[in-house]
Parts: structure tokens; sequence; C-alpha cells
């Protein structure tokens, strides 16, 4: 029983610790790249792709195989049969049923086809290579998807922190109106609009929290996590100067990137493969040249010799060399050649569309981050230009010197400038980072 409840126990300790555990971004990607299901079916076609590579390799040996055939024939009108004397009286056996037995190896060896079976290995080596790359491709979308809402959960975070600072301003203000309206300072008109703004701060707070939540989720289900345990992300800590950054050089991303980003590899393997596809396809206008082998024996119940006498006599070896030369094939060569040159021409321009992409892809993490950085560095000014301005604002208002309309002009303009200042921050934190991905490097926040 005392074990029971120390398992029990351990297991609700353990439950608590990963309702507790805050998620870091290697955390969310490491345990996506272990468990997403696209990936897994990305890794399995990739295993697919491997057997279909050592067939190929097989196809370059030759085959051997045993065979054997046993079979009971009847014979129902037979009259002949077999004669034996015993003691001076003649006996006739007569044998209806009767039974064979044949046995057999043999082996074949394509010698040549045009080399289709070496172009065949060179392709299927290609195929589990993109296999490859294909995983790497799709192992790239996740992290991305994976910064992007993870981002957004900062961005998110902070805002919040705003809205609650924000808040407790506004319930200080509609504090301060009250008091100035119990000494006749102040309307009850004007402490309605402060009411008002404390509770616009108020559904501004709740909405930040609702939408951080549903970030959450997002980013949860994106990990495809099924249990209903608590998730929390782990909140970095991020500065200025992660935003202020000097920006790489457009080109300078996108020259690295043709280099090292799975989809061109992919694309480029893809013009090889459709290379080696004509080579193929050409073959079929080219004789075909077999080597072919075999031992063989057969056994009859009928003869009058035994089973390892006939198997002796019966023994037979042969060897020889077919060639086979294609002369009307009903166009079946010539078609196969122009399609391979149709999906030859298919792949480099695929190739030439995916360089396009990933250069209209670089140069829009690359505005992202120049234009955002821009911003950041506009709203950090007015930032602290508008709270110099509210902070004077306030300090009239309670000495009677500013309407209620100057002052809440004023803390809107602060709301929104703090709130345009962590949006176009994190915005540059994220395109800087996915300038330094699309280089290689490893995403970090």
């Amino acid at each position: 029983m005392r074990k029971k409840i120390i398992i029990a126990l351990a297991a609700m300790m353990t439950l608590g610790v990963h309702a507790q555990k805050k998620w870091t971004l290697d955390d969310c990607i490491n345990y996506a790249l272990e468990n997403n299901i696209t990936l897994l079916q990305a890794k399995l076609r990739k295993q697919s792709a491997s057997e279909d590579r050592k067939q190929s390799q097989a196809a370059l040996l030759p085959t051997l195989s045993a065979s054997t055939n046993q079979s009971v024939g009847y014979r129902p009108w037979t009259s002949a049969g077999t004669m034996t004397v015993t003691n001076g009286t003649v006996t006739t056996d007569v044998k209806k049923t009767y039974y064979n037995g044949s046995y057999g190896v043999n082996g074949s060896w394509t010698v040549w086809n045009g080399n289709q079976n070496i172009n065949n290995l060179k392709r299927s080596k290609l195929t589990e290579q993109q296999a490859e790359l294909t995983i790497l491709e799709t192992s790239n979308s996740i992290q991305e998807a994976i910064a992007k809402l993870y981002v957004q959960i900062l961005y998110q975070t902070e805002a919040i922190e705003v809205n609650r600072q924000s808040l407790e301003t506004s319930k200080k203000n509609e504090e301060r109106g009250q008091q100035m309206v119990e000494v006749g300072k102040m309307s009850k008109a004007d402490l309605a609009q402060l009411s008002a703004q404390r509770a616009t701060s108020e559904y501004n707070l709740v909405e930040s929290e609702s939408t951080l939540s549903h970030y959450k989720l997002q980013l949860k289900q994106l990990l495809e996590i099924t249990d209903t345990s608590d998730f929390d992300v782990a909140i970095p800590v991020t500065t200025d100067d992660q935003a202020l950054a000097e920006v790489p050089a457009m080109l300078t991303v996108y020259e690295a990137a043709l280099t090292k980003r799975p989809e061109i590899q992919n694309a480029q393997l893809d013009v090889e493969s459709s290379n080696l596809q004509l080579k193929i396809a050409k073959a079929g206008h080219l004789p075909t040249v077999n080597m072919t082998g075999g031992v063989g024996t057969s056994t009859n119940s009928m003869s009058s010799n035994g089973w390892g006498e006939q198997m002796k006599t019966n023994f037979d070896a042969s060897a020889g060399v077919s060639v086979t030369i294609p002369i009307i094939d009903g166009r079946k060569a010539k078609t196969a050649i122009n399609k391979a040159r149709i999906a030859q021409e298919q792949a480099r321009a695929d190739l030439l569309a995916e360089e396009k992409d990933l250069y209209s892809t670089v140069e829009g993490f690359w505005l992202d981050a120049v234009n955002n950085q821009q911003k950041f560095r506009s709203a950090k000014a007015s930032v602290e230009s508008e709270q110099a301005s509210y902070d004077l604002l306030q300090e009239q208002f309670n000495l009677g010197l500013k309407n209620i309309v100057e002052l809440l002009t004023g803390k809107d303009k602060l709301l929104t400038a703090q709130q345009s200042m962590l949006q176009s921050k994190y915005l540059t934190i994220y395109a800087l980072q996915l300038l330094k991905f699309y280089q290689g490097e490893t995403l970090k926040i």
C-alpha cells in the first residue's frame, strides 16, 4: 500500500513539473523536430527512397533461382508392363500411375542495356538525397512557423505589461478626478470621461491577455501537444540592442542562401535527375545483351534406372548469350525521349522559380528588418517624447492647469507610441533572425 502511495505521489509530482514547465524557443523547436507528424512522414519517405536505391544497386548483379517440379501422371489404357519370372511363373506388372520430378538452377545477368541500370542507380541515389533535403525543408518550415508564433507571444507579453501600466495610470487619474469632483474643481461629466478611459484600459488589457492565450494555443497545436496540461512559454530578456543590430547586406544573405537552402539544392538535383532520365530514355533505341545459364536434371518412376542413376544420367548444363535489338516499338522510345526532354526543361524552369522565390523571400525579410528598425528608432524617440509630455500634462492636470481632453489625448498618444515601439522592435528581431537563419545559422531569440 505504501509503495502505491509513493508511486502515485511521484506521478503527481511529474505531472506538476510538466505542467509548470516553461518552453523556450529551443525547447519548442527540438520537440517539434522529434514529434512532428509531417516530419515523420518525410523521414519515412526517405527510408522508402533508400530501399529503392538498394534495389537499383542489386539490379547490377546477376540473378539466381532454383526450381523443382513434382508431378503424378496416370495412363488408364496402358497395356505394356514389366514381366518378372518367379518359380517358373511369369508375372506382368502394368503401372498406370507414374511420378515425375525435375530440378534446376538458373541464372541470368544483364551485361549491357544502354547503361539503363547504371543510370537508374544514379537517379535513385539522387532521389534519396532529395528525400533527405525534403526533411530539411520541412524542418525549416516548422522552425520558421514556431519562431513567428514565439515572437508574437513575446510582443504580446510586453504589450500586456504596457496595457497594465496604462490601466494603473487610468485608475489613478479616475481617483484624482473623484477627489477633484468632491472639492468642486471638476464636473461629473469630466469624471465620466476618466471612468470611460479606465474601462477602455481594462478592455485593452483583457483583449491583450486573450490574444496572448490564443497565440500560445496556436504554438501548442503547432507542436502537436495533445495533453491537457498547462502550456506556457519562457520569456527571454530582449534588449533594444537586438533590434538595433546591423542588418546584413541583402545580396550577401541571398548568395549564402543559394548554397545552403534545401529547396534550392532539391531543385538542382531535379535537373540532374531529369538529365539521367533522358539518358535512360535514349537507351530504348539500343540493344540489350543478357547472359543466361543453368543446370538441371529429372527423374521418372517408369524408368528402370534408380533415382540416383537418373539424376546423373539426365543432368544437363547450358549457357548462352541473348541480344535484343529494338526495331519497331510502337514509338515507345521516341515518346519516352520527348517526355524526358520536356521534364528536363520543366526541372530547369522549376529551379529558376525556386531561385526567384528565394530572392523574394530574402528581400522581404531584409526590407522588414530595415524598415522596422527605422520605425523602432523613431518610435523609441517618440515614446520618450510622449512620456515626458504626458508626465507634464498629468502634473498640470492635477494643478487644474490642463483640461480632461488634453490629458486623455496625451495618454492615447503615449499608448500608441509604446505599442508602435514594441511592434517594430519584435518585427525587427524576427526579420534579423530569419536573415541569419537563411544564411545557415540557428534560430535564436
